[in-house]
């Protein structure tokens, strides 16, 4: 790009993100006039230490290396992270971590802008964007989550701000600990946590033993954060404390971990944190970076890391591309996947610390591991590379046998011993006709019993013509269906012995007599059309769906006992395992869900009367299910829409299904109402059933974007989970149980090899990849 295109640049806000934008661009065009305004003065900041991982400063040593050096003389590194909980440290090493005190990162980026030329102004209000964008051919905005400039064209940012509920404080204490310290600490007034980690060294004549304390920095320094739920800030009295009082009220609770020492502040107030995303980060040749664009939760130490990796990215697309608008539109596409994956993390790790009460009953090494891998960042095989001796630990407490993989631990389900931890979750192929499963399903079926999977689940059979969802759906209501079934099951238990087969019985209600799935999915068929029914007579899709007919007592009656006549047969087919299919949407879930349920009499209302008649179904299916044969249910934890189900009515929900004989709750979430609005990601529905199974002591089988074996090992060491169900890469790849033995290296009985495939049982070579290059290296 011609460096007249960009020759005047304003820059607001002498954050970290702000100053090295700054400093990239002038180095790259040393013609460019470049001006930084900064309210505040050169050494005001708001904390204390900084982190940057690894990957940061790789592309900050191949972007400026004099900034690198600088950063690298100043940094505090260690790679250990302690968890104290209930009097016992647990330590997990290899983790790598570089600190440095905030005021120097900004001395440094502040000398590095005056060596290029860089205009800095402090203590002086930048004029609004608009002004300077009549003036200058680009404006970046890097001032921070309370914007002025994305609020002044919110209409064209399209901000969304999501408040959290915790309350936490910045600190900092004179001395330096020697690891990332997480302690727990169970009050009177309920759970509180710090988050600890050293930002600068030790004086080199540092004595401790004789010695113990000193001024400010002889003795090194440390960031503490103090976080806890709203009501226990405030049951704590520390709603009413100003900020000193604050600092010596929590350097009393974590008094083990200061040895005695105080705490200080520096501009500390007590925080909820925001999570600021915007539709658009740019506007004519006003761009934001940072926390004008984006936040991600403190807990995994990102914000400046994505501020300082914008202002790279920024430049170098500024570099790359051929004119300015070009450029801004490539730092978006580039950036923005790379922001909303750390946001989900954080995301993650931010209702992990929001959640911490429900864990803090877990084993001392649970409630490590538990913690370590919060984000999903951190998982089960990484940090088996990185401390093989903690993760060996946990896996014992776990009981894995020696040598084995958490999923290859077998479960047990009242008479049923489930091999390995891995459930093929049920999937409508919409394959059948009239009901009838046949040599489709013998195949699809088989083929997974034969790769490997404890447990194998049929897709939703449903109990009657009517309760179909499409005419292509699998049933139970037929003897001539029993049979059919019958010969699945045999075939799956005769060639893989060991593998478990279970069914999933379930009624469409409003979401039936509609097409097939690849034909228009919830549309309703052309013609032939049955009559639908539901708890309230309410069209799935309005304008577009049928109107189900609300169910009446005789209606229920007739519904249950389809229920029980299909649980009858299964018995007879030889499945080992009932599932209820109560979510979805589906006609239990409909009488579950508040969004689909409107009646007025016994079976509507508050939860316990929309639980009516789907525990009605689960006592009378679960009298004709064999007393030793396990029965789990499907529930959608969360409609994903406003006024749905809530945390709350999810354990309501499971507690009363286990209090009536459930093995497990199968925790799904969403497809209740077309307006639904998920939360798509990695594994992004295991906090629910994580939510569950922690707060009732139940056990859960977990779904939802689980991808990987190493997920799948990460959900149930931390235990989030005691089954995982995965689809779409049973579907991608029938044999996935095997092949993550293989790749584990493991060959135990929790993934018995079939005689005819074992030639195919160790891992093929691949080839080589090599890394990608360094994105932006400047000569």
């Amino acid at each position: 790009m011609p460096s007249s295109d960009t020759g005047r640049i304003a820059v607001i806000g002498g954050g970290p993100g702000g100053l090295y934008a700054a400093a990239l661009l002038k180095r790259l065009g040393p013609g460019r006039e470049i001006t930084v305004w900064e309210r505040n003065a050169p050494d005001d900041t708001f904390g204390f230490g900084v982190v940057l991982s690894d990957e940061t400063l790789g592309g900050i040593e191949h972007a400026d290396p004099v900034v690198y050096r600088a950063l690298s003389d100043a940094f505090v590194r260690w790679d250990t992270i302690d968890v104290v909980h209930r009097g016992t440290t647990q330590t997990s090493g290899g983790h790598g971590f570089a600190a440095l005190e905030r005021r120097t990162l900004l001395r440094i980026l502040h000398e590095r802008c005056a060596s290029l030329g860089v205009r800095l102004r402090f203590r002086t209000e930048a004029p609004p964007a608009a002004e300077l964008a009549s003036t200058h051919d680009l404006v970046i905005a890097a001032d921070g989550v309370h914007s002025a400039t994305r609020e002044a064209h919110a209409r064209h940012f399209r901000p969304t701000v999501t408040d959290h509920r915790n309350r936490y404080i910045w600190l900092a204490a004179d001395f330096a600990f020697d690891a990332f310290r997480f302690e727990i600490a169970e009050t009177e007034y309920g759970v509180m946590q710090l988050h600890a980690y050293p930002f600068s060294r030790p004086s080199p004549d540092h004595h401790p033993s004789t010695r113990p304390f000193g001024p400010p920095n002889e003795f090194g320094a440390s960031t503490v954060i103090v976080e806890m739920r709203e009501e226990v800030w405030r049951a704590a009295g520390l709603d009413t404390c100003d900020t000193a009082e604050s600092a010596e009220r929590c350097a009393k609770v974590f008094a083990e971990a200061l040895g005695g020492r105080p705490l200080r502040s520096n501009k500390s107030s007590w925080l909820t944190f925001a999570t600021v995303s915007n539709a658009h980060w740019s506007h004519g040749g006003t761009v934001l970076i940072g926390d004008a664009a984006h936040t991600a939760h403190f807990s995994i130490g990102s914000g400046t890391k994505l501020a300082v990796e914008d202002a790279l990215a920024l430049a170098a697309c500024i570099e790359e591309q051929p004119d300015l608008p070009t450029a801004l539109a490539a730092y978006e596409a580039e950036r923005r996947p790379v922001v909303l994956s750390t946001q989900r993390a954080a995301a993650a790790s931010l209702r992990w610390f929001e959640e911490l009460p429900q864990y803090v009953d877990q084993p001392p090494r649970r409630f490590a591991f538990n913690l370590l891998t919060r984000s999903r960042r951190v998982t089960h095989d990484n940090l088996r590379l990185r401390d093989p001796a903690f993760t060996g630990a946990v896996e014992e407490e776990f009981g894995c046998p020696p040598g084995t993989p958490p999923m290859f631990t077998p479960l047990r389900l009242r008479g049923l011993e489930l091999r390995n931890r891995v459930v093929v979750s049920p999937m409508d192929m919409y394959s059948a006709v009239d009901g009838m499963p046949g040599d489709f399903h013998l195949v699809h079926l088989g083929a997974r019993a034969l790769g490997g999977a404890g447990l194998v689940m049929t897709e939703m059979v449903c109990v009657s013509p009517e309760g179909r969802i499409t005419p292509g759906c699998t049933g139970l209501w037929t003897d001539e269906q029993a049979d059919a079934w019958a010969g699945i099951t045999r075939f799956a238990h005769d060639a893989a012995p060991g593998t478990a087969i279970g069914v999933q019985l379930g009624h469409s209600g409003r979401k039936g007599s509609t097409r097939l799935m690849w034909d228009g999915i919830d549309q309703p068929l052309d013609d032939a059309n049955w009559p639908v029914s539901a708890a309230s007579p309410l069209p799935y899709a309005q304008g577009v769906s049928q109107i189900p007919q609300a169910m009446d007592r005789a209606g229920m009656d007739a519904v249950r006992d389809r229920f029980t006549e299909a649980a009858r047969r299964a018995v007879r087919c030889g499945f080992d395992l009932l599932e209820l299919h109560c979510a979805h949407g589906y006609l239990l879930s409909g009488f579950l869900s508040p969004l689909t349920n409107l009646r007025t009499d016994l079976y509507g209302g508050p939860l316990e009367n929309r639980l009516r008649f789907p525990l009605e179904v689960f006592d009378a299916v679960r009298a004709v299910w064999p007393e030793d044969r396990p029965m789990t249910v499907r529930i959608s934890a969360t409609d994903w829409a406003q006024g749905g189900t809530s945390d709350e009515d999810a354990l309501a929900i499971a507690r009363a299904f286990a209090a009536h004989g459930a093995d497990a709750i199968d925790v799904s979430t969403g497809q209740v109402v077309p307006e639904e609005r998920p939360e798509y990601g990695r594994s992004y529905q295991t906090p629910f059933a994580d939510r569950i199974r922690n707060a009732l002591d139940v056990p859960v089988i977990a779904v939802g974007a689980i991808s990987s074996w190493d997920d799948v090992n990460s959900l149930l060491l931390a235990g989030r989970a005691d089954l995982c169900a995965l689809a779409r890469p049973h579907l991608y790849d029938p044999h996935w149980t095997l092949h993550a033995a293989a790749e584990q290296g493991y060959t135990g009985p929790g993934a018995s090899w079939p005689l005819p495939y074992r030639a195919g049982s160790r891992t093929p070579p691949t080839g080589r990849t090599d890394a990608p290059r360094p994105r932006l290296t400047l000569d």
